[in-house]
């Protein structure tokens, strides 16, 4: 029975988050109307003709969703891929070799893990410039340490197992045994990190743009649709209540299959 429930968070979670990967993906093809085109119908609220109504220029705010959340989500996975796979090649060296080299990269890791994430992400916008990419590469940067070091113990965990010194014996070069061997056995603390971290991407990319230091026109975000709503909430709280539903729906989503990989895990411990 607890098998099915555990089972329970990850289709729910699958569900969710493949529903509005989905509509984001359509997003990138069709929306109703151009998300950038003003027109006449100025502060509508929810219709059949606009489903999340319209903001003082007359934009249709369900096309600019649909834009806006392709944005965080490209962001989000490419902050991801950065942190994570920088982590991953950080933690394997230092957790399989040790020694001189453990010292030298976990030192630099601790570095960057003494500055705050946020001022951190902060002062590499403010010498980068606000804009997509830049905030993707700080934040990517503001990433790697967490992974860096969750990677170190899990490839520490296993350098001396006896699986492993058996591939040493038989010759098997030390790439070959952090890929083949070593990696795929340390994805079950990996997978549920990677959920955790696209969630703190999205709410981070949110919190830089609605502050004005990350996404900016003619590009468009969640976080910078927040910013926009903020001034027209009491005309137009659907504005708001739109993005932030989507926002909260995703986290939600993503969440959900953390927390079902995460005791799928434990229950095979």
């Amino acid at each position: 029975m607890m098998k099915k429930k555990w089972n329970g968070y990850l289709i729910a979670g699958c569900i969710i988050t493949g529903i509005i990967i989905l509509w984001i993906l359509i997003g990138r093809f069709y929306t109703p109307y151009p998300p950038t085109k003003m027109s006449s119908a100025k502060l509508q609220g929810p219709s059949p003709a606009h489903l999340f109504g319209t903001d003082k220029f007359g934009r249709d705010i369900f096309s600019r969703v649909m834009q806006g959340s392709g944005t965080t989500l490209l962001i989000a996975a490419l902050t991801i891929l950065i942190g994570s796979g920088a982590g991953i090649i950080i933690g394997a060296i230092t957790g399989y070799f040790g020694g001189m080299v453990d010292e030298v990269l976990m030192r630099f890791n601790d570095a960057l893990t003494a500055f705050p994430s946020i001022l951190l992400a902060l002062v590499i916008i403010s010498i980068l410039g606000p804009g997509k990419y830049n905030v993707i590469i700080a934040l990517g940067i503001v990433f790697i340490p967490s992974y860096a070091r969750m990677m170190r113990t899990a490839f520490a965990a296993q350098r001396d197992v006896n699986y492993i010194i058996s591939a040493r014996l038989m010759g098997a070069s030390s790439l070959r045994i952090l890929l083949i061997h070593m990696l795929p056995n340390t994805l079950h603390v990996l997978l549920p990190a990677l959920t955790i971290g696209f969630n703190n991407a999205v709410l981070a990319e949110a919190s830089m743009s609605f502050l004005g230091i990350g996404v900016t026109p003619p590009d468009v975000s969640m976080g910078y649709m927040l910013s926009e709503a903020q001034g027209m909430f009491r005309s137009a709280p659907w504005y708001a209540l739109s993005v932030g539903g989507v926002i909260a729906l995703l986290v939600f989503g993503v969440s959900l299959i953390g927390e079902g990989m995460q005791r799928m895990n434990e229950e095979v411990d």
